[in-house]
């Protein structure tokens, strides 16, 4: 299974990103594997409008089933997300990407 997780780095240790849309990085978790990829999401930083829906875009590309995030995707951003199956665990703001994932993994997150 991959994983997207909405961080501030691409480690695993790296603290989560709250944001989607406007998220630092997304880190990609591929069970299967053991191995991370990640996509630097910092440039999205100086779109005035739409960084949800373009970060959306990104992560289609990534192609994860599983979406770890802080707040969950805004209006058409969670709109699109959902209707492409990604689900979606929100609640993992103030951990790192370890924590998330470990707290995903007890069923410790919200499902958005």
């Amino acid at each position: 299974m991959k994983i997207a997780f909405t961080t501030k780095g691409a480690e695993w240790d790296s603290m989560m990103d709250p944001r989607f849309g406007r998220t630092e990085f997304i880190l990609v978790y591929e069970e299967e594997k053991d191995e991370f990829t990640n996509f630097n999401n910092t440039a999205i930083e100086n779109v005035a409008h739409g960084a949800g829906p373009q970060t959306a875009q990104k992560l289609f590309e990534l192609a994860p089933e599983i979406l770890i995030t802080g707040n969950g995707p805004g209006g058409n951003a969670a709109r699109v997300l959902q209707e492409s199956g990604i689900k979606i665990y929100v609640g993992a703001g103030q951990m790192t990407v370890k924590e998330a994932y470990n707290a995903f993994k007890k069923d410790e997150l919200n499902k958005f």
